[in-house]
This record gives structure tokens, C-alpha cells and sequence, in this order.
């Protein structure tokens, strides 16, 4: 469904650990903002000395300047002071608790003086403070995963060679990058290179597992945390990693004898439980349940509660989940099996998360539409993560979530349960048959949804009728023009004869990434490390497209007015399109956006994201 979530008001604090926010370079004696980017400027230039000066002449004017407090710690972890660079850190993040930046700095030092718990910590903070999308520049920036990385795309050692690859220690490098860690426990890691690193990573361990029956002392504690994480980040993108046949076979092998160990009730290594789940999920091995009746270390109980726990809740929540309106549409039945066998997006990190920080810096204002007592609709609700946040901005709203998939709403319920959220009523209907519902709404949300019914249409006339007057929607729709890429890419599946299976997506990623030029746009996008994502970007059951003179027809059809679209994240979109209008432009006006797109059709790569007003009488 490649839904788009809303975005909290404002910008994040989410760049690199040394950028500025401070605007452009100014004359010294211009104020602070100025003051703090030339103090950036220097620091960026390699004189450090000149940047401190200016940092602390800033901080006597305002003592509490997170930007230069942050700017010290740097210089101070530069020279290996981390102690002084924690004390920067601390008092940064005590003035801006949200400041994702600093937050990840912090782990940095904490890591350099060996306090792993709170380094940890700090990382995951950071993470979910608006760094997952930088992740992976992070990650790539270490000295020994960018060794390993260029041995990979050199000429990889074979199948078997760990030591090669890898050097004396095997994974224990790896194992000693938190951060990486961290990572590998929150999201998915949109890149080709840790895609292949991990896969090498993932047959290394399964090579010790078998050879050392997974005991590996009292110095493995940090490869069995690396192993674990690593099994958490199989299960989050759904093993999409590519295996070869002899390693499948290993796999299989180690998970038998993993079962057998279970059913005679002896000790199982911890080591062989972790890479037997970076293989397969736990939750679906028989006696899995008793897993849970055992000791672990905290790396295991918490792979466990990832992988058995959680769904094991999600199997009991679908008891619990009403059915409003039937599922009957041929096509609806088949996008229904597609969710119930990958629930899409899986989301791990809390999205509130960021919207409470944004809050807390005045950002996202308490108006009185914010405080309104609204009916809101969220016309397939998928896993939750959409209703979440609107819940969020609507703290007064009573949401009614739906979706035709019970496997998305057991995830969906389950999540919201976990972040306290008592205002979302969620429901199993199909868009098509909501017109026998009987209500009303003051908001209607639907995005990512409408493309994949057999006739779009129809299921946006069903909700335009139940939509109140004066009443918003806000819709998502691909288009025609900026998924060309995708038509290509299903035109080839198609080609090929690839199924939506795992199997058959696993190979048909390979085949992708062995073109990289050619299908660049493809493997530049999150959901193709995942095996739902993948399957919902290259293989859904059902995929309409659209221009902008098509949803200015039916807008017009019926009684809505276009109200614009939502922000884009580049804002030289916007430079663009006034540039283009000059003093006609009109942000409302499709007819200009349809021109726009013409002449730039990546504009709306995601979807068209746009809200509608009904008209009042």
C-alpha cells in the first residue's frame, strides 16, 4: 500500500552529528545564529580553536545553546576527551532532550569509554528522535564495517572463508559497533552494501553455530548480542536476505536439531537459538511457547519477545476485532490474502516518539481543530501506524480504523495497546461495502489505499458519501507518470514469470540488484529491503495509477474542492513551481501542478498526498 505517513509540523532535529541549523553565514556581531555558523564553518574548515572561541562566546550570552554545547562535545571527542565531551553532550540534551544528534554523539563517547548500557541507550534514542532515515550513512562511516563492506565489493573471499572476510575475530568487530546494533534491533537498513554484509554476517554465525553447537562462553556475550540483533533485523524485514541452497540446508539442519533439543527438554545454546531465528521466525516452530519457560541472557528474552511474544499477542487479538462490512469483491479477496500473509509496514520504532518532541518545542500548536471532538474515518488503517499518529494530532477525535486484512489489525491493536492510546476503535471492512454503515465523519483518511481496489472509483464515491458537509479528506493515490519506473519493474516480474512468494522474491531481488544502473530507483527505496515492502512495490495484487486531470475530474464530479497538497520534503519543489508560474501560481490550482509534473515527473515519486474539502450545503 506504500503509505505515506503524515509528518509532525516542523522539522526534526535529524542530521549529521556536526551539521548546523543555523541559517546561512552572517557578518560577525549579527547575533547568535550567525555566531554559531561561522562557529561551523571553522569547525567544518579543521580550526577547531577559532570554533571554540566563538561557542564560547555564544554560550555567555546564552548558556543553554545546544548547537554550540554540541559543537564543543565534538571538539572535545575529537581529541579524545570524552569525559569533556559528555559533559557538552549532557548539558545539550538537558536543554533539548529531543535533539537526536546529540543524543547519538553522547553514544559515541559513552561507547569510547566502555558504559555499553548507556551508549545503547542513547543510540536508540537517537534512532527513534528522527535518525533511522540517516542510519545507514552512520553505519557506513566505521572504519571496520567499511573495511569488510570493500572486501564484499572487491572480490569476496568464497563461501567458508570467515577469516578472509572478516579477519581472526570473525564477527567480533562487528559485534562491537553499538550503533550498528541499535539499528539492526529498530528498522530496516535501506542499502545493498549492509544487505550483503549482514547475509555474509548471518553464514558466518551459522558456520560457528554448527561447528561449536552455539556454546561460545563467556566471550561470546557480545557475538551472542550481535546474533540476536541481527535475528531481530531477519524477522523486521521478513528474511528477504538471499541464502544459498548449502546454507539453507545448514539452516535447516541446526533449526532440527534445535526442535529436537526442545522436545527432549535439554539445554539449548543460546548462540544456536539466535541463528536458528535469523533464519525462521520463532513464533512459527512448534512447542515455540515453551521457549518462554526458560532463563536467557536479556539479548535472548528480548529476541524473544520480538519474535514469539508479539505475535503470539497479535494470534489472540483477532479473536477480538468486529467486522463491519463483508470482504466480497474478488479483487478485495485477493489484496486480503496478499496482508494476511505480509502485513505491511511493519514499524518498530514509537512514531509519538517524534511527534512529542516536535510538541514539546512549540512546533505542533494546540488550535482548536487539534482540540475538536471530530468523527475521523481511516480508510485502510493497515498496521496502525497511520491511525497512531492521527490519534496523536487528534487527541479528542474518536477514530474508527479499518482494514481487510485481520493480520494487519492484530498488529495494528496490539501496537496502539503498547503506546496507551485508548481513542482508536479498529474493524474489519472492506472500503467497498461502507456504505452500509450508518455514520457519518467530520475527517476521512485514506491513503495508499484506494489504487489497490479492483474499481478506485467507487470505493472513493463510498467515501465521499461519508464524508459531513464542510468535511475533509485526505487522500493518497499513485501516478501515472512518477511510477514509471515500477510499471517497468512489474512489466519485467511479469516477463520472468516470478510469483509472490518468498522464493520467488528473493530471487527476483538478486536479479535487481545484479543490474544496479538500471534499477537504481528501485533499490534507492525502503520497501525493497523488505520482503512486504517488496511485495507490496513490485508484486500487489491490484495497482491502479492516475494523472492530475484525472482527480481534478472527479473532485469536480463530486463537490469537493481541492484544498492542496501535503508538504513536500524538498522544499525546491515549491521554489520550482512559483519559478515556473511566476506571479500566476497558484498552489491550488491542478491545472499548474498537472504542467509541473509534466515537466518534472519525480515530483510526486511517493504518491499524490493531497487534501479535499466538501463543500458545506
Amino acid at each position: 500500500m506504500n503509505r505515506k505517513e503524515p509528518r509532525a509540523a516542523g522539522k526534526r532535529s535529524e542530521g549529521s552529528a556536526t551539521r548546523s541549523d543555523a541559517p546561512a553565514f552572517g557578518p560577525r556581531g549579527a547575533g547568535i545564529a550567525g555566531l554559531a555558523a561561522e562557529a561551523n564553518r571553522w569547525y567544518r574548515a579543521g580550526r577547531s580553536n577559532e570554533a571554540q572561541a566563538i561557542c564560547r562566546q555564544i554560550l555567555a550570552r546564552e548558556p543553554a545553546h545546544v548547537q554550540s554545547l554540541n559543537l564543543l562535545g565534538l571538539i572535545a571527542q575529537a581529541s579524545g576527551d570524552h569525559r569533556g565531551a559528555l559533559k557538552m553532550f549532557s548539558k545539550a540534551i538537558a536543554a533539548d532532550e529531543a535533539n537526536a544528534a546529540c543524543h547519538y554523539n553522547a553514544g559515541n563517547s559513552y561507547q569510547a569509554l566502555g558504559k555499553r548500557s548507556k551508549a545503547i541507550a542513547h543510540f536508540r534514542s537517537a534512532l527513534a528522535l528522527g535518525m533511522e532515515d540517516k542510519a545507514v550513512t552512520f553505519i557506513l562511516q566505521s572504519p571496520v564495517i567499511a573495511k569488510v563492506v570493500a572486501r564484499i565489493a572487491g572480490k569476496p573471499p568464497p563461501a567458508g572463508a570467515t577469516v578472509e572476510l572478516f579477519g581472526a575475530d570473525g564477527v567480533g568487530p562487528l559485534a562491537n559497533d553499538l550503533f550498528l546494533r541499535a539499528a539492526m534491533e529498530a528498522t530496516t537498513l535501506p542499502s545493498l552494501q549492509l544487505e550483503a554484509l549482514l547475509q555474509h554476517a548471518r553464514a558466518a554465525l551459522l558456520r560457528r553455530a554448527g561447528e561449536e553447537g552455539g556454546h561460545d562462553g563467556e566471550a561470546g556475550d557480545e557475538r551472542l548480542a550481535f546474533a540476536c540483533a541481527l535475528a531481530r533485523q531477519c524477522f523486521i524485514n521478513e528474511y528477504v536476505y538471499d541464502r544459498t541452497d548449502a546454507e539453507s540446508g545448514r539452516a535447516s539442519e541446526l533449526r532440527e536439531r534445535l526442535l529436537q533439543d526442545l522436545s527432549a527438554g535439554v539445554a539449548i545454546a543460546p548462540l544456536t537459538l539466535a541463528v536458528v531465528a535469523a533464519y525462521f521466525p520463532l513464533h512459527a516452530m512448534p512447542m515455540a511457547e515453551t521457549l518462554l519457560r526458560r532463563d536467557w541472557p536479556a539479548p535472548v528474552a528480548d529476541l524473544l519477545r520480538v519474535q514469539l511474544r508479539e505475535p503470539l499477542e497479535e494470534a489472540r487479538e483477532r479473536s477480538a476485532i468486529a467486522t463491519l462490512a463483508p470482504v466480497r469483491d474478488s479483487i478485495s479477496l485477493e489484496v486480503m490474502r496478499q496482508y494476511e500473509e505480509n502485513p505491511y509496514p511493519r514499524w518498530t520504532i514509537n512514531p509519538l516518539t517524534a511527534f512529542a518532541a516536535d510538541q514539546a518545542r512549540g512546533r505542533i500548536a494546540p488550535d482548536a481543530e487539534r482540540q475538536a471532538e471530530l468523527d475521523i474515518l481511516i480508510a485502510g488503517c493497515g498496521t496502525g501506524s497511520h491511525a497512531v499518529q492521527i490519534a496523536q494530532v487528534y487527541p479528542n477525535a474518536r477514530l474508527l480504523a479499518i482494514d481487510i486484512s485481520l493480520a494487519s489489525l492484530a498488529y495494528a491493536r496490539r501496537k496502539t495497546r503498547e503506546l496507551g492510546l485508548r481513542n482508536i476503535d479498529y474493524a474489519q471492512a472492506d472500503i467497498l461495502e461502507l456504505g452500509s454503515l450508518g455514520r457519518t465523519f467530520d475527517r476521512i483518511e485514506s491513503v495508499g489505499v484506494l489504487h489497490h481496489l479492483a474499481e478506485p472509483a467507487a470505493g472513493w464515491r463510498v467515501l465521499v458519501a461519508l464524508l459531513r458537509p464542510a468535511g475533509r479528506m485526505r487522500i493518497g493515490l499513485y501516478s501515472e507518470l512518477a511510477r514509471r519506473a515500477i510499471v517497468e519493474a512489474r512489466a519485467y516480474i511479469a516477463a520472468r514469470g516470478y510469483r509472490a512468494t518468498e522464493a520467488d522474491i528473493r530471487t527476483c531481488r538478486q536479479d535487481i540488484i545484479r543490474e544496479p544502473q538500471r534499477w537504481k530507483t528501485l533499490t534507492g527505496m525502503r520497501d525493497f529491503y523488505s520482503m512486504s515492502g517488496c511485495r507490496d512495490l513490485l508484486f500487489n495484487v491490484m495497482e491502479h495509477r492516475f494523472t492530475l486531470p484525472q482527480i481534478a475530474a472527479f473532485l469536480d464530479e463530486h463537490d469537493l474542492c481541492f484544498t492542496g497538497f501535503e508538504p513536500f520534503e524538498d522544499p525546491a519543489v515549491l521554489e520550482k513551481f512559483h519559478r515556473q508560474f511566476g506571479d500566476a501560481a497558484d498552489e491550488a490550482d491542478l491545472d499548474q501542478w498537472h504542467r509541473f509534473e509534466q515537466d518534472h515527473p519525480e515530483t510526486f515519486w511517493g504518491m499524490y498526498i493531497f487534501t479535499a474539502a466538501k463543500k458545506a450545503g
